[in-house]
Parts: C-alpha cells; structure tokens; sequence
C-alpha cells in the first residue's frame, strides 16, 4: 500500500484547518459561518496548489531514478515513516491524542514544525533515505506555508483596516 492517499488526505485537512486559523480573530461578528467555512476552503485550494510540489518532486525522482523499482520503494517506506508520528493522535490513549490535536490545531501550533522534523525523521528512519527525506521536507514546508499565505492574501487587509479604523475613530 502506497502512504501516498492518506499523507495527502491529512495535508489537505491541515490545510483547511490553517485557513481557519488564519481568518480566526479577524472578524467580530457573532454568526460567521460562511466566513469559516470560506476561510477554509481558502485554505484547503492553498493547501492543494502548495502539496503538488513535494508531488512534483516524488515525480521527478522516481523519471529520473537509475532503479525506478528501489526508488518507489524507498520514498513509500519513508511515507510510512513520515505518516507514523503525525498519524499517532488517532491511536494514541484519549489523553495523548488530547494532546497531539491541540499540537496541530490549537494554541500549541508553533509546535508544528516539531511534530513536521519528527515526520522527517521518521522517513528517513523507516528505510526512505534521501528521497524520503526530500519529499517529507518540501511537504512539511508546504503545509507549514499554507496558513501564513492565506493570511497575507486575504485576511491582512482586514485586521489594518479594522486598526485603522479604531486609531481614526478613538474606540
């Protein structure tokens, strides 16, 4: 089986979570439902454009390998390396899993990019060598970039003209 379907799955909803992060706090208003729902699919089509390139590069090294066989081999076993300590929030006791969501969707995100190195890690650890390693790390690049990129594109404008507002009228 080819780890391919359920890393891209997991990107994907991290990335519609980034970009409700990314609108999170900028608007006001009690019912924002659309606004949430908006915020993610900006989020999720980021995410969608941004995952094609660690897709690009799996391409490009398996066209280019001497032995396409060993390398599909390799990145698939680094896939499931990768997969293994992202994907431990749903196996783990309800305390730990608790804990690994707040990682990845709450105030602890800027443990992210711990949790992005462990992924690494474990590619590289699993048996995918080089390959794995450089797809794992544009991937995590990839996700890590998605929140910050809907943020500047759609929701900054909002939160200066909201301060502009608030120097211009005292409140």
């Amino acid at each position: 089986m080819t780890p391919a379907a359920p890393l891209a799955l997991l990107g994907l909803i991290d990335a519609a979570f980034s970009g409700f992060r990314a609108y999170a706090g900028s608007d006001a208003r009690i019912r924002k439902h659309r606004a949430n729902a908006r915020a993610a699919l900006r989020g999720l089509t980021t995410g969608a454009a941004l995952l094609l390139l660690p897709a690009l590069t799996a391409a490009v090294l398996l066209l280019t390998a001497s032995d396409t066989s060993r390398t599909y081999e390799a990145l698939a076993a680094g896939g499931v390396g990768y997969l293994l300590p992202l994907a431990a929030s749903f196996f783990l006791p309800f305390r730990a899993s608790t804990l690994a969501m707040v990682i990845g969707l709450g105030p602890l995100t800027l443990l992210r990019p711990v949790a992005i190195a462990a992924a690494c890690i474990g590619a590289l650890i699993n048996g995918g060598g080089w390959p794995a390693l450089l797809v794992g790390t544009i991937a995590g690049a990839a996700v890590l970039c998605v929140e910050p990129a809907v943020h500047r594109r759609w929701y900054r404008l909002e939160r200066v003209q909201v301060e502009v507002d608030t120097v211009c009228t005292g409140a």
